[in-house]
């Protein structure tokens, strides 16, 4: 019996020694009581409490938590019903208010975002759920942020996942999506009907002013063409009266020379006048046109002797001035004489 007890009292040395060694991990805290109040908390790494007088009561990590809100139904401000869940993160900040200002803090925390939910929900229309989603996510974060505040918690980010119409409201959206992407199509293609006939119009304006304006450059074209060759032409006739000028003048000088010259020359004068006379009769009586010639043969001579005298003359004039005769210079007074 004597050798029993120290072994005894050994063992509950050494039971009391292990109770009173706490070993906490990271990001972990211990709430430790003594006799039904509290005394301190551990924070992570090695710890000594006193054995049964100190009992950890309250143990939680501090690392960011993911609280998933199960579906609720919902009613809109128009009166559509909804069923809406969401995901909350969320982590400890106090362990003390964690534990001693709530009771069951997931539970209330559950019950904190459903609250939250259907208030927000409440003040928007069926078609501002969809649209307004990231609005929604801000101002239930602000507003559960300010609410568990008290309980220690910080909530760090809230996300709206689903939010599901009944089957009736989704059969109507369903009816006013097709009603309205009809009316999309309609619109198009009576925009795309619109600009087709703008476009023809506008190809065919188009079309007539290039048509107009060409026609005004031929227009322009052919009368520039047409005065120049006017131009030309006239250059042409004028060119060639003075051609057909100096080869008579030429013509007339050399005969003269040959007249004051050779006096056997003027019988060949006359007859190559008479010749001449004789021809300008021919072509005139072979031309297309019906014609009646009345012809003198005492005008002949009388023509004949005319230039004779006109030479004649031009000869004495010539001797007793010993002014050679120019035949460009021609006294029409003697002529018409």
């Amino acid at each position: 019996m004597g050798t029993l007890i120290p072994w005894v009292l050994a063992i509950l040395v050494a039971s009391g020694l292990k109770g009173s060694v706490k070993i906490v991990k990271e990001k972990e805290e211990y709430l430790i009581e003594g006799l039904g109040s509290y005394r301190r908390k551990l924070e992570p790494g090695l710890n000594f409490i006193i054995p049964v007088y100190d009992q950890v009561v309250y143990k939680d990590t501090i690392r960011e938590k993911v609280l998933d809100v199960p579906a609720q139904s919902c009613i809109t401000r128009d009166n559509v019903s909804i069923t809406v869940d969401a995901v909350v993160y969320w982590r400890i900040m106090d362990m003390y208010k964690a534990f001693y200002k709530v009771e069951n803090l997931r539970d209330a925390m559950v019950n904190m975002v459903l609250t939250q939910i259907r208030s927000e929900m409440g003040k928007l229309e069926l078609d501002q759920t969809f649209t307004a989603r990231t609005e929604i996510n801000e101002i239930l974060l602000r507003e559960l942020d300010i609410a568990t505040d008290p309980w220690g918690v910080k909530v760090t980010r809230v996300e709206l996942r689903d939010i599901m119409p009944s089957k009736a409201v989704q059969d109507s959206m369903e009816l006013q999506m097709a009603a309205e992407r009809q009316k999309r199509a309609n619109i198009l293609t009576s925009e795309g009907h619109r600009d087709s006939a703008i476009n023809s119009a506008q190809g065919d304006a188009q079309a007539k002013l290039l048509q107009a304006e060409a026609a005004k450059k031929a227009a322009i074209l052919n009368a520039e063409a047409e005065q120049q060759a006017i131009v030309l032409k006239a250059q042409g006739e004028r060119q060639e009266q003075i051609l057909k000028a100096e080869a008579t003048a030429e013509a007339m000088k050399i005969v003269m020379e040959k007249l004051q010259n050779d006096p056997n020359a003027r019988e060949a004068l006359q007859f190559l006048l008479a010749q001449e006379y004789l021809e300008m009769g021919k072509e005139i009586g072979n031309s297309g046109s019906s014609k009646v010639m009345f012809m003198d043969p005492r005008s002949m001579i009388s023509t004949i002797e005319g230039v004779q005298s006109v030479i004649a003359q031009n000869n004495n004039t010539s001797n007793s001035d010993r002014t050679p005769y120019n035949p460009m210079e021609l006294d029409l007074e003697r002529i018409k004489k």
